[in-house]
């Protein structure tokens, strides 16, 4: 009897903690009780602040969230990419088929492109007008569907910047087939966390994170105006001039104007209400902001040259697509008007290569 008295404590001590043990895994796979899932190399959990890694992105019937991620960053392989999604289903009043709604977060961490085409589209995708600079020292920019950040130059690959972007993409389908559709991550301030712990947590895996975590305490200055039809002057710089003629419709986007950093886009909008961009302008005076545009072609001609305002190197951009002109004389004299109007705003004066 004494040993059966001993060895049934033992017994049900196992089976507690059996039964704890399954409990655990019960919560963890069903995210109901304190084990949350995490993304994007463990930078991101569940309920972590931002609408779209929250219940709210769950609240439609039968939402699911899911992640996926390649090898995180490291010192030999300086490149990751990580998404996560959440997919929904509604009824259709219109078909015996649901509808199906998709949208997706993509985060990129690595160095910019090397050849210039893609160079100038990843440049009009986070560079954009709509986008805020984001405050404290950071170099980057954020919106509600996309964000971007340049990394210390220890992170630095082959000479060129090593960056984290990130941005959304939503999708709709039914019996109409699939259509894009509009997708924002969250609150600005919500994105800004989002991409401050990916960046964190990459250069970590990558070996070249400062000493402290980049991070802000300020509050964002918003971008305060929404696109309008492009006009003369464009971008409401003196000089810079096209003829967008009676059947066309652009629509301009003028985003930061400071002495760190000025930009301005454009685009072709279609009846169906998509956009493609067809002409940038940026100033950039901090020098990681100006590493982003190392490594391509420069010169009047190119629409990239340099000066020095009052001590900082300064660069001036402008691209514009051939769909807006043919003309080549007349993007080089509006990029000259640009360089000269910004310039001057910035004590570029005539010292510089400009």
């Amino acid at each position: 009897m004494a040993d059966g008295a001993r060895k049934r404590p033992r017994v049900i001590g196992g089976l507690l903690a059996g039964a704890l043990l399954a409990t655990g895994i019960g919560l963890y796979a069903t995210d109901s009780g304190p084990f949350r899932d995490s993304y994007c190399w463990g930078a991101w959990q569940e309920n972590s602040g931002a609408s779209f890694l929250g219940d709210e992105a769950l609240a439609k019937s039968g939402s699911t969230r899911t992640g996926s991620e390649s090898a995180p960053p490291s010192a030999d392989r300086p490149r990751g990419t990580c998404t996560v999604a959440v997919a929904s289903t509604v009824e259709d009043d219109d078909s015996d088929e649901p509808l199906t709604f998709d949208e997706q977060v993509v985060v990129d961490y690595g160095p910019v492109p090397t050849a210039a085409k893609d160079r100038h589209a990843w440049l009009a995708r986070y560079l954009d007008g709509s986008m805020t600079p984001l405050p404290d020292g950071l170099d980057g920019l954020v919106a509600g569907d996309r964000a971007m950040l340049v990394l210390p130059e220890a992170c630095d690959v082959d000479g060129r910047p090593s960056v984290v972007t990130m941005h959304g993409e939503g999708w709709g389908d039914g019996h109409l087939g699939r259509v894009t559709m509009p997708f924002g991550i969250g609150t600005y301030s919500a994105v800004t966390r989002m991409l401050l712990d990916v960046a964190n947590t990459g250069m970590s895996h990558a070996g070249c994170a400062p000493d402290q975590p980049l991070r802000t305490t300020s509050p964002l200055v918003t971008v305060a105006e929404r696109s309008e039809l492009a006009a003369t002057p464009l971008c409401r710089v003196p000089g810079v001039r096209f003829d967008f003629g009676s059947d066309a419709y652009y629509a301009q986007q003028v985003g930061a104007v400071t002495p760190r950093l000025q930009t301005c886009t454009v685009a072709a909008r279609s009846r169906g209400g998509s956009e493609m961009p067809v002409a940038q302008y940026v100033m950039a005076s901090t020098p990681r902001m100006a590493a982003l545009f190392e490594g391509l072609p420069e010169g009047i001609g190119h629409g990239l040259t340099r000066a020095d305002c009052d001590g900082r190197a300064t660069v001036f951009y402008g691209h514009v697509d051939s769909s807006l002109t043919a003309d080549q004389a007349v993007v080089e004299r509006s990029f000259r008007n640009f360089v000269a109007s910004v310039g001057a705003r910035v004590g570029c004066g005539t010292g510089g290569k400009a």
